[in-house]
Formats: C-alpha cells, sequence, structure tokens
C-alpha cells in the first residue's frame, strides 16, 4: 500500500510539526537577529539606517538566491538532509558574523549566511507535503510558520537584551548558539523520510520543465502576494525601532525592541488561519488577512505609542495569516512540482523582503513614518487586487 502520509496525532506526524517547529525558529531567530541592532549597528560603524537596513536585506537576498539550488539539491539528496546541512552550516557562519571586523564584511557575511539558511524555506514545505496527509498540510504549515514567528521574536530580543548592555557582537553571538540548540532539536525530531523518492541524473531540460510547470497559471498570483506582503512587512520593522528612538519616543534599543513581542500575535494566526481556510477557503482568508493587517498599518500612524503597539500587533496577525495561507497553497496548486513552486514562493518572497525592505527606507530618511505607511499600503492594495483575481475554484 503506498504511503499517504502521517496522519495527525500520530507519533510521527508530532514529531514533524516540532522538528520543522524547531527548525523555523533556528533559521529565522538568526534571519532577523540583527534587526533589532540596526540603530545600534549604523552608530558603531557611522552608516545610515538605510545602510543598517543592508545587514537585514543581505540574508534575505541570499537566502533568495539560493533557495532554488537547494530545492533541486533537494530533489536528490531528500528534504531532511538538506535541512540538516543548511541549519549547522548557518549556525558556524552566524557565530563568523559576530566577528566581522568591518560593515563590509558583516554585509558579505550576513549574505553567505542568508545562502546557508535557503536550505530550511526551500525544503520545509515540499517536507510536510511529502510526510503528512493532504488533508493535514493547511495545518502544519500553519505550525511550521508559527515557529518562523517565534524564531524571528527570540532573535530579535535576545539580540537586543543582550547586544545593547555587551555590544551588537554578543547578541548576534547569543542568537547562534540559541538556534544551535534549535538545530540539534530537528536533528534528534524529524522523522525518517517515507513519501520522499529522489530523483537523480536529471538534465537542465528537465529541471527547467519543472520550475515551468511550478510557473504555470494562478501560482503566478500567490507569488506575488509573497513579495508585496513581505516587502512591506520587512520595511515596517526594519525603521520603527528608528522612529522609537528618536523625538518625541527616546526610547532605548532593549525597550523598543519589545515592539517585536507583536509577532506572538502572527504565532497565533499563522496556525488559527489553516482552520480559518477550512471555513472559509483560501481565497477570502487571504483577502481578510490583508485586510487585517492594512488597518493595522493606519494604527502605526498614530503619536500615541499605545495605538502604535495595537497597530503593530494587528498588522502582524494579518500578514502572518496571509503569509501562512498563501505559503500552504502553493505546493497544493503546484501537485506535480511542489519543491520547484516552494522555491519560487521563498525567491519572490525574500527578494521583496530584500529589495522593498531596504528601498522604503529612503523615503523613510527624507520624509519620514507616513511614507513607510503609505508606501507599505500601497503594496498591500495592489496585493489585495491580484488576490481576487485567484478564482474560486482554486480557493479550496
Amino acid at each position: 500500500m503506498p504511503f499517504t502520509g502521517h496522519e495527525p496525532h500520530t507519533p510521527a506526524y508530532r514529531g514533524m510539526l516540532w522538528a520543522l517547529f524547531a527548525g523555523g525558529v533556528a533559521t529565522f531567530s538568526q534571519l532577523y537577529a540583527v534587526q533589532g541592532l540596526l540603530p545600534v549597528i549604523a552608530q558603531n560603524f557611522g552608516v545610515s539606517s538605510s545602510d543598517a537596513a543592508l545587514t537585514v536585506s543581505a540574508a534575505t537576498f541570499g537566502l533568495a538566491l539560493a533557495v532554488t539550488p537547494w530545492a533541486i539539491v533537494s530533489d536528490g539528496i531528500g528534504r531532511r538532509r538538506v535541512i540538516s546541512i543548511a541549519l549547522v552550516s548557518s549556525v558556524v557562519l552566524g557565530l563568523l558574523c559576530a566577528l566581522a571586523p568591518s560593515f563590509q564584511m558583516l554585509v558579505a557575511l550576513r549574505f553567505l549566511e542568508g545562502l546557508a539558511l535557503a536550505g530550511v524555506p526551500g525544503s520545509a514545505l515540499a517536507f510536510l507535503a511529502d510526510e503528512v496527509s493532504a488533508r493535514a498540510v493547511a495545518v502544519a504549515s500553519g505550525t511550521y510558520i508559527s515557529g518562523t514567528t517565534l524564531g524571528g521574536l527570540a532573535g530579535r530580543l535576545v539580540a537586543s537584551f543582550v547586544g545593547e548592555p555587551a555590544g551588537w557582537r554578543w547578541g548576534v553571538a547569543a542568537v547562534s548558539l540559541m538556534a544551535a540548540c534549535a538545530a540539534v532539536f530537528f536533528l534528534v525530531k524529524a522523522p525518517r523520510a517515507q513519501g520522499f523518492t529522489p530523483i537523480r541524473n536529471r538534465s537542465l531540460g528537465s529541471i527547467a520543465g519543472k520550475f515551468a510547470q511550478a510557473f504555470r497559471g494562478k501560482t503566478v498570483l500567490v507569488y506575488a502576494q509573497g513579495f508585496l506582503l513581505m516587502g512591506g512587512f520587512v520595511a515596517v520593522y526594519n525603521y520603527l525601532a528608528f522612529r522609537l528612538e528618536a523625538p518625541p519616543f527616546l526610547i532605548p534599543t532593549s525597550w523598543a525592541a519589545l515592539v517585536f513581542l507583536a509577532y506572538l500575535s502572527g504565532t497565533y494566526t499563522s496556525v488559527a488561519s489553516g482552520r480559518l481556510v477550512a471555513k472559509l477557503g483560501r481565497m477570502n482568508t487571504l483577502r481578510l488577512s490583508i485586510l487585517v493587517s492594512f488597518a493595522g498599518l493606519l494604527l502605526t500612524l498614530s503619536s500615541n505609542l499605545l495605538l502604535i503597539i495595537c497597530g503593530l500587533l494587528i498588522f502582524t496577525a494579518g500578514f502572518f495569516a496571509a503569509h501562512a495561507v498563501a505559503s500552504g497553497w502553493v505546493p497544493v496548486l503546484a501537485v506535480d512540482a511542489r519543491a520547484q513552486a516552494a522555491s519560487l514562493y521563498n525567491l519572490f518572497y525574500y527578494v521583496g523582503s530584500s529589495v522593498l525592505g531596504w528601498l522604503i527606507g529612503i523615503p523613510f530618511m527624507n520624509n519620514g513614518w507616513s511614507m513607510v505607511v503609505l508606501c507599505v499600503a500601497g503594496l498591500q492594495v495592489i496585493a489585495l487586487v491580484l488576490a481576487s483575481f485567484l478564482s474560486p475554484k482554486n480557493a479550496k
């Protein structure tokens, strides 16, 4: 009898969820560790806020470039092995980042770290689709996304609270050590692959054909969601700390980093979105999530700190719900090219993070926070319009 995937409540299913949860924590704690330290890094190296944001964009751009090659490798040697290699190598590079002698070297090492980390998001959803029953994929992918939110939160908070008194280098090193623990947990808990069939000795033509399959039809509109929404999301978190540390707020770095606690709202909604999809369908859940995020974004225009925090909570909750829906939708739409489709989604997602997350810093430096909100709101409106072109037959 062919393997049809682990069912919920089985030990292998639970092991898979916990392993990928830990993989998400290890990956995203390192990927965004420096984001909470951007004002400190800018001051330490004497660079602008936009230049400091390159330490985030370099890693996400490296990740974007390497997602596709990692997906091709995972087709041959397996998703579990690729994720394991990616986690171990990224921890080593993260520790090297803490020793970077110059800003240019830090950016270069962050780029290499992104290249290494790409193996996790490039293979995680395909790993789930291979090993988990089809009816459990939406909830399982939401659990993985919740691990990424906690990782992003933990990385930023640990780096900021260690980095303010001890220096940014110790902050980055502390996150890498935390990621090392999560990587060990993945290696212990991840079950042996049963639904994976290796593909070896493929020609360039067959590889290109697989990617062409993954780039057909409505799937492209889902890739666009990742590009637009992630670009805006990273821009908000890149530059909000600079706003809070400037007049009239004058909040210290470690306290400003507490805004990243808003990620906890995303931890909940990324899981809850799977249940909402079962009731409303993917298309309606996606559109609702974007609208929620848009409403939260507008609240951050306030000069009242409490309203800004409330807005950030709502903005983050909506974003992660949308991301969970979109990322879990991709392997369903591209059944015959799951790894390639997942890698393309991540390519668009992290190119958006790298390019838009940096570019929006230019109007921020010249015109302040209102321009960040205007730019991000524009991206969300475009995403909402594109989501409307996803037909109902694709929405379940």
